[in-house]
């Protein structure tokens, strides 16, 4: 009778152990195909994830340049040459632009060196694309024609733009800058300079005719007699999207000269210039 009771005890023990087993079974697999059936769920807040996902920024995000060449030449009684290169480069972005506008010029006159200038110059405008940015710039200038040896220029100002449209930019600037100049002759002269700038460019006829003009106006605050200014004005007739011609007249004064030099120098060239700009 024990032996019996054991052997029905061992069967339902069996029994049981197979009915915990197949109810284990079945809860597992429930989790499975709900798992399954959550799939899209999980798929969606992972493509939500991606989405949401923006493009990292850029500092740079347009690059513009312009070649230029301008000159003039005569010969017979006066033999004079006179040749000016320029370029023009601006990197802009979201929010700062970089411009530079370095010009060489090369001019005789009746065989003698009269004009070997170089000017590089590098600004640096923030919130540029806003009507008023900030701005910071340096300069270097070496003139054989004004006998200076070296000039360096560095300062910050605030700009304005007046007029911005498809035909039409216009802008007025402000600014400290220090100034040091190195004569040939003459002894090293330092100041702090008051900059005023207007600058311009407009388009007409359906841009089939430009003209830009920038005028700069420069007194010296320690001492007001002190004071330089420059102009250049340009008339250019595009010829297609990269090539352009040009005619441009320029006018420089400078109180402070060596003695041997005069305060005001004006030049008319033609030329062309090349680029996307």
């Amino acid at each position: 009778m024990k032996n019996l009771t054991c052997f029905r005890f061992t069967k339902l023990s069996a029994f049981l152990i197979l009915l915990v087993s197949l109810s284990a079974g079945a809860q597992n697999t429930k989790p499975d195909s709900t798992g399954l059936k959550m799939l899209p769920a999980d798929s969606t807040v992972t493509a939500r994830a991606d989405t949401s996902i923006t493009p990292p920024r850029v500092l740079i995000d347009t690059i513009r340049y312009r070649f230029v060449g301008d000159g003039n030449f005569t010969r017979g009684n006066v033999n004079r040459s006179l040749m000016v290169l320029r370029a023009e480069l601006t990197l802009s972005g979201p929010v700062i632009n970089i411009a530079t506008n370095p010009r060489f010029t090369y001019g005789k006159q009746n065989g003698v060196l009269a004009e070997r200038d170089t000017y590089v110059d590098l600004f640096v405008d923030v919130f540029k694309k806003r009507k008023t940015y900030v701005f910071g710039l340096a300069a270097l200038e070496t003139s054989n024609l004004r006998r200076i040896d070296l000039r360096q220029m560095a300062g910050a100002g605030i700009g304005y733009r007046v007029i911005k449209t498809t035909a039409h930019d216009l802008s007025l600037t402000d600014a400290l800058l220090y100034e040091s100049t190195n004569f040939f002759e003459k002894a090293t002269v330092t100041t702090i300079r008051n900059s005023f700038r207007v600058k311009g460019k407009h388009s007409f006829v359906s841009d089939k005719f430009r003209f830009n003009h920038l005028t700069f106006i420069q007194p010296a605050l320690n001492d007001l007699s002190n004071v330089r200014w420059n102009t250049i004005l340009s008339v250019e007739l595009p010829l297609n999207k990269w090539v352009t011609l040009r005619t441009s007249f320029e006018n420089s004064y400078e109180s402070v000269v060596e003695v041997t030099r005069k305060r005001n120098d004006s030049r008319i060239t033609f030329g062309i210039s090349v680029g996307n700009k």
